[in-house]
């Protein structure tokens, strides 16, 4: 990508932010304010307080190394994401489009965070290439022998002037937007750093891979001394739709007889496959997604009769779908819920 372009980008994008409509249309939940349902983290670390997501270490029970409480609702890749912060000493951040590496450790894309007052709002990419962004920076990020460059573009201000919307020890919103390669956050509506990330290798320190097209969202708690951060109000909304892959359980109700099938489902291109586990036994499914309209249909049989099921549906969220079922072209129709496992 040229220089210019990459100017020309930033100045719509920032246009964009300064006069859009921050109103919550196509945002999702993904805490419900009371529990760590869809949340995975170290019990001794995490817990719900005041309403608010909590990550705290003490004297008595400090953490070794990095530890993140991981979303496991599913992964994101083109997205904007809404959250609260508040720090009381220490550093966090949000990891987005990241990898699991196993025990509770995350690798990836970080939106930074600290009590401090260097890094909150920088790019740092965890168990992988540093910091992509400081503060009050345009970067763009290429390759040059077989390493990443991070080239300074332009300046969206100075560091110490956006340090000061930041407050201490009090809630701030957070905003990560994540569209293709370039990457933009946001702190109490003033942008702190904005990324083209154009380096096309395949491969890197910890095997993460470079430009990062989706991935999990977690929640760091860093090591060192004593922190507490918390958060709230978390909500995101994806820009492609919801991806419908996963194991769900589905109620379906006809006429008052209900059902309870399983459906395997992997969603890739538009396109749905899996299998169906239910009354008329296992049968593999094809189908379509768009959006978050989804629609598949499989053969099956009861009874010595053949026949053909077709579900077409909504993901309401990403742990719920809903729709209506026909067999035989409408001959028995019903209406079903799905929960995702």
């Amino acid at each position: 990508m040229k220089f210019t372009s990459v100017c020309c980008l930033a100045l719509v994008v920032l246009g964009s932010v300064a006069c859009a409509d921050h109103h919550e249309e196509g945002f999702l939940s993904l805490f419900d304010g009371t529990t760590l349902n869809h949340w995975d983290g170290k019990a001794e670390f995490w817990s719900v307080k005041d309403g608010a997501i909590t990550g705290q270490t003490t004297e008595d029970n400090p953490t070794k190394g990095n530890t993140f409480l991981i979303w496991r609702g599913g992964t994101v890749d083109d997205f904007e994401l809404r959250l609260k912060f508040k720090i009381v000493g220490g550093n966090s951040g949000i990891q987005y489009r990241s990898k699991d590496l196993g025990n509770h450790v995350v690798g990836g894309y970080q939106g930074d965070f600290e009590a401090g007052d260097t890094f909150s709002g920088i790019l740092y990419e965890e168990k992988g290439r540093g910091v992509l962004a400081q503060r009050g920076q345009l970067t763009h990020i290429t390759a040059e022998g077989g390493r990443h460059k991070v080239n300074v573009v332009a300046s969206l201000g100075d560091t110490n002037e956006i340090n000061k919307v930041i407050k201490k020890e009090d809630w701030n919103d957070y905003q990560i937007i994540a569209h293709g390669h370039h990457l933009m956050h946001i702190i109490n509506g003033r942008v702190t750093v904005q990324v083209v990330d154009a380096d096309e290798r395949k491969t890197m320190r910890s095997g993460i891979q470079t430009v990062a097209g989706s991935g999990i969202l977690a929640l760091q708690l860093h090591a060192g001394p004593p922190m507490m951060v918390q958060f709230k109000d978390i909500r995101i909304k994806p820009m492609k739709g919801i991806n419908a892959s996963g194991d769900w359980d589905i109620e379906v109700d006809i006429n008052g007889n209900t059902g309870t099938p399983k459906f395997s489902l992997t969603s890739e291109g538009g396109k749905v496959t899996g299998g169906y586990d239910g009354l008329f036994g296992l049968a593999e499914i094809e189908g379509t997604q768009k959006g978050n309209e989804v629609e598949w249909s499989f053969d099956c049989s009861y009874n010595g009769n053949d026949f053909v099921c077709v579900y077409r549906g909504t993901v309401v969220d990403y742990g719920t779908m809903k729709g209506t079922m026909s067999i035989n072209e409408g001959a028995v129709q019903g209406t079903w819920i799905a929960t995702k496992n």
